[in-house]
């Protein structure tokens, strides 16, 4: 559902086509809702995270919440095969439900992981959330592993970089890449943070079109990866 409470997902659908990338990283994405389905005859059969995928991509996806009328969580589109997906609760309180979704995709050679994120409205809850998080990647991802930790951080402050930093992530530190909101986008909420990858660009897309559809801009980056 895009600002303007209509169905959106095929446009959505048709730019995450065009956007040729080789991981894909979406936050409330549903699997259903019962509401929504009965009053949009054009509500995709499938669940959104299948929808969405362009041919030949596999897609991983977890809940993180439901509500009365269904669920929605996060999910990882990837190009190239994924090996295994794991999820792991990370609300601070019971009025707002996030996770994790941990995806390790075969680039090649190289396993590269990736985490979606979803973080909380209060900053106190969001820094208790990376550490959370920060205990996860300790426990379960190796250190000298490639690693993406993506998403709606909903950090407008920047409070986030220094305990992102601590856990060795580094992101585009010198480039501000407003995505919300979308109509007139003045925050950074939505970050890609890495480790043992080069961050090399980052742009978002502006326009009609892409307000229309989310009331968060997309962000586009590009990543060398390790010799």
């Amino acid at each position: 559902m895009g600002p303007t409470r209509r169905l959106q997902i095929h446009d959505i659908g048709h730019a995450v086509e065009q956007f040729d990338a080789d991981v894909v990283c979406l936050q409330e994405v549903r699997s259903m809702h019962r509401r929504e389905q009965r009053h949009f005859a054009r509500w995709p059969a499938q669940p959104q995270a299948d929808f969405l995928a362009p041919e030949g991509y596999e897609v991983a996806y977890r809940s993180n919440a439901v509500t009365h009328y269904g669920e929605h969580g996060n999910a990882v589109l990837s190009r190239w095969p994924l090996l295994q997906t794991a999820h792991r609760d990370v609300s601070d309180h019971r009025f707002e439900q996030r996770g994790l979704l941990h995806t390790q995709v075969q680039v090649g050679n190289l396993v590269v992981h990736v985490v979606v994120v979803h973080l909380g409205l209060m900053h106190a809850g969001r820094v208790r959330q990376i550490a959370s998080i920060g205990r996860y990647l300790q426990h379960e991802i190796p250190a000298h592993d490639a690693l993406v930790v993506a998403g709606d951080f909903n950090d407008w402050g920047e409070r986030l970089h220094l305990p992102m930093a601590d856990l060795g992530l580094k992101t585009f530190d010198s480039v501000r890449l407003p995505t919300f909101p979308s109509r007139l986008p003045l925050l950074h909420l939505d970050r890609i943070y890495v480790r043992g990858l080069m961050p090399l660009s980052a742009q978002v897309p502006h326009g009609r079109a892409w307000w229309r559809m989310s009331d968060h801009l997309p962000l586009i980056a590009e990543f060398g990866l390790p010799s």
